[in-house]
């Protein structure tokens, strides 16, 4: 049985060029390509990441979608939201697809969704 630690040690010491060349000359003695593994491998983990992303997300975003009929109440609860202005809540409010809320926790973006939508408002988390 060869020295395993030996050989690994050797093959540290091989520059890239060279390392790719030993592998063309394994392909060849043992009739195999070592591509095939490769990509393979690479598809699994690339295919499971979205998934993963999608229970890993914690921040969110609070987005007006429409102020509805009781615009004085929304504008209201902006401003109990956020440290905005008259001005700057009644201009959000108008706007579709406003954010009230940036990179907030899943916790406090439920609360002010829920708030949002009890005034009357649209509101989806993003």
């Amino acid at each position: 049985m060869a020295d395993l630690e030996k050989i690994v040690e050797e093959l540290s010491q091989l520059s890239v060029l060279e390392a790719s060349e030993l592998v063309k000359l394994l392909e060849e003695k043992w009739g195999v390509s070592a591509a095939a593994p490769v990509a393979a491998v690479a598809a699994g983990p690339a295919a499971a990441a979205p998934a993963e992303e999608e229970e890993e997300k914690t921040e969110f975003n609070v987005v007006l979608k429409a102020t509805g009929p009781k615009k004085i109440d929304v504008i209201k609860v902006i401003r109990q939201l956020t440290s905005l202005g008259l001005v700057e809540a009644k201009t959000l409010a108008e706007t579709p697809g406003g954010k009230v809320l940036e990179g907030v926790s899943k916790e406090v973006a439920n609360d002010a969704k829920a708030k949002l939508e009890e005034a009357g408002a649209e509101v989806v988390l993003e």
